[in-house]
Parts: C-alpha cells; structure tokens; sequence
C-alpha cells in the first residue's frame, strides 16, 4: 500500500485569506481578552515583524494598523472535512489526521497515472481551491503524515526505502506521544533511528504500550487503526465577509469561489447538482435565491452564470453580513459526450449551459421547449413544455409551425424526404387526409409541406425548418 498525506499547516489562515481578495497585515489571534496572542499570521504581517506567540499588545505597537481576526478552532475542522470530500475524487480510503489528509493511493494510480502525475493533481487541486500545502507519500499513513512535516514532496515508495528515511527523522518531528518525545531527549535518543533500536521491552516498562503501538503504525507492523471519511449527503457552506456589502456587485467574488468550492466537493463525490439555496444574511434575518438546474450539473463556470443571474435579479433591502449556500438535491452526474473531431467554434456553449444561463437572466418561464400531444394533427401536436420529458418526435417537426397552411408560390420544389400520412380528425368533424414531405425550395429553403394523397401538385406550405 502507499498513503499519501497532504499536510495542512495554515488551515484557519487560509480559510480567511480566499475569501479576501487582496489582503494586507492580518493575523489571527486567541486567548484571554487582556492577553491575546498571535496563533497565525499572513505574509505581509510577517514582513512587518509580526510573529506567531506574539502578544496582541506588542504587535500593535509594533504596527500600527493590521487586522486582527479571532481564531476559530472549529474553522479547522470544517474545512479540513471539506477538503477531504474533495480528495475523496483521487482515492475511496480517505482518512483525517491532525492538520493534514490521508488517502490510499496505490490503486489509484492505475487510474490517475504514477506518483509524480497523482502528485501534481493533487497539487493543483488544493492550490486552486487557496490552500497551502505539503505532500508526501509513504507505505504507511502514519509515515507519510511525519515526512509531510519535515519536508515538502519526499516520495518513499518502498519499504526499505521508509526504514532509511525514518532514520534520519528527528525526535521532536516524530509525532510520537507527548510524554514519550519530551523525556527521550533526556536519555540521549534524539531521532527516531536510535529509538527503533532500542530494546522493545525497556521502552514498554518506561513508557508503556501506547509508544511501541506508535511506534509498530510509523513502520508498518500494526494497522494505522483510522476511521475511514465518508462525504456528507449535503454541501453546506457559510462564509462571512468582511464589511457589509449594499452593492450585489461586490457578491460576485465570493459567489465565484463558493461555486468552486461546491464543483470540487462534487466532483470529489462524483455526483451533480440540481437544485441548491443561496442565502444572503443580514442583521434581521436572511434572503433566499434558489437555483433551480433542469438537469444535474457540476460545472463551476456554469453554476457561478446561473447563480448570478439569479442574483442580478435581486434588489439588497439590507446590508450583507455573510453567504450561506446549501445544497441538498445532489443526484447522480453523467457528463455530457462529446465528439472526437467536435467542429464546433472554441468558444460555442453546450446546448444545456446556453439554455440554463437564458433562464437566469430571462427567468425560468421565458425558456422552454416543445412536447408532444396524443392528437396527430400538426395544429394541435405541440404543447408548450416546461421540462424534457425525454420524448423525441419521430419524424422532423419544423421549428416555425404556420397558424394556417398557405399555397407554396414559385417553382415545384425538391423533396429531400417523405411522404409521411396523416389521416385523423373524423371523430370531431376536423377530418385531414394529407401527405407531408420534407422539400427544398428553389431558393435553398427547407419547407415542409403537403398536397393530397397521390400528387405533387398545388404544394401547401405548413412550416418552415430553421
């Protein structure tokens, strides 16, 4: 087996980061009210000479003007279960360690391809969703979490390979009970290669058996003993902003990237979305946009179009406070087939996206299609329908269906397919008898058509094929 572990070191941080666009000195800081300090700090905070362990009061009179955020230890979790769902794309065995996912991946790369390409996917998943990151991969789980820690990008792909390289691993990295690394320095072992080759026995007397169980997980000779992660049945996603927003202009960047946030969580559980709630919250409650899709989606572009255009049909009463998009209409996604040797123009919409987006920003009853009614008759054969009901006419209707049949003018025209009989109508006085054919005309129009049964004269025309 090989496991790799994606160690996620600045999890709260960068939850608030993505959602701040540009960002100046920021940290996030915890503790008492009268003596709170620094637990992480962004990049320009550390340029400033802003550390983590700093005391609140020292850093402000070190600079003068910096955000300061309270840190949220449930955050952490949150986007830690999240992220998961979305590694669940890459592997079936998802587990959760302390700042950091694992996930088997040695049959995965049968799909994916070798360690160096499933590497850099995860890599840009990860990057793109606005998550720092360390990787590594190793023959165990618990391995791979302590690698991830000591260095970005090790790769041991076999056994042997892992005893050499937890040789070299210092004590203090180790990630070995508490009690057990703060008393070995003291007895001179300072890495865990002088500490595998010490007798198994003194260490169960000093220490107990929860170090040789570390110890037996860390190599290999005892099961990791994780609980397996399974994504959740709804997508629920709060994000507060940083200011009251009065314009829906400014929704827009958040809106984009819970929208991607919702594609990759999808994605991980290889599924779609048909309908999800967008509700923006203010001080005296919250305002609903629902989204309704006509078939499953996943495509972020496109549920961030219909999502705005659903906004953009919105007048704010009150101030925004925060974003909240559920989604719990989550049904099995198929993807769209697409041709080989696809002609069309680079930048031609799907059917389905070209339609969904002319229903966000035309409304949902200005969009719709064409059904099929039990009565033969060309006037009376179509209705207005509101959704696909998968059915399809078996011969070719025309698009522009004439509210009478009117003489054909000019030369005789070219049948390209037909006849097609229609005789019904006797049981309410409405009687037809005609034969339908597909015809071109002498100006490379494509008409259809009718005369009586048995000639191809007096050319009636019905409708006309866009």
């Amino acid at each position: 087996m090989l496991w790799a572990c994606v160690l996620l070191p600045q999890l709260a941080l960068d939850g608030v980061l993505r959602r701040r666009p540009t960002a100046g000195p920021l940290v996030l800081v915890a503790g008492a009210a009268n003596a709170r300090s620094i637990v992480a700090a962004n990049a320009a905070a550390r340029e400033a000479g802003l550390r983590i362990g700093q005391r609140l009061s020292a850093a402000q009179a070190l600079l003068a003007r910096f955000d300061a955020l309270p840190y949220e230890p449930e955050s952490v979790q949150r986007w830690q279960q999240f992220l998961a769902a979305v590694a669940y794309r890459y592997s079936s065995e998802v587990c959760l360690l302390p700042h950091a996912i694992v996930l088997e991946v040695s049959r995965s790369m049968g799909l994916f391809g070798p360690w160096p390409r499933l590497e850099n996917l995860l890599r840009d998943e990860f990057a793109a969703l606005g998550f720092r990151h360390r990787i590594s991969v190793a023959p165990t789980a618990h391995a791979a979490h302590v690698l991830a820690g000591i260095a970005d990008g090790q790769a041991v792909l076999t056994p042997g390979a892992l005893d050499y390289a937890l040789q070299r691993v210092p004590l203090h990295k180790s990630r070995l009970p508490a009690a057990a690394s703060a008393a070995l320095p003291g007895m001179g072992i300072r890495s865990l290669g002088q500490l595998l080759r010490m007798p198994r026995d003194g260490l169960r007397r000093r220490f107990g058996a929860e170090l040789l169980l570390a110890l037996d997980r860390l190599t290999g000779a005892a099961p990791a003993g994780l609980d397996s992660f399974r994504p959740p049945d709804r997508f629920d996603l709060r994000v507060e902003l940083s200011h009251e927003v009065e314009n829906l202009a400014a929704l827009v960047f958040p809106v984009r990237r819970m929208m991607a946030d919702l594609a990759a969580w999808l994605a991980g559980r290889d599924g779609g979305v048909q309908r999800f709630t967008l509700q923006l919250e203010h001080r005296g409650g919250h305002a609903d946009v629902p989204v309704g899709l006509l078939a499953p989606e996943r495509d972020a572009g496109m549920l961030f179009e219909v999502a705005r255009g659903r906004l953009e049909q919105m007048q704010l009463a009150e101030p925004v406070l925060a974003l909240r998009l559920i989604a719990r209409d989550l049904p099995a996604f198929v993807p769209a087939g697409r041709d080989l040797f696809d002609q069309r123009p680079a930048n031609a919409l799907p059917i389905g996206q070209l339609r969904e987006r002319l229903r966000a920003r035309l409304g949902d009853h200005a969009v719709y299609q064409l059904g099929s009614t039990s009565d033969p008759r060309p006037e009376r054969a179509q209705i207005i329908a509101s959704r696909d009901d998968g059915r399809c006419e078996p011969h070719p209707r025309p698009t522009w269906l004439l509210e009478r049949p009117i003489p054909l003018r000019g030369s005789a025209p070219r049948i390209l397919a037909g006849p097609e009989r229609l005789e019904t109508g006797w049981w309410d006085g409405g009687e037809v008898c005609r034969d339908y054919y597909l015809v071109e005309t002498a100006q490379g129009q494509r008409a259809w058509a009718f005369c009586a049964p048995g000639e191809r004269v007096g050319w009636m025309l019905h409708g006309w094929f866009a």
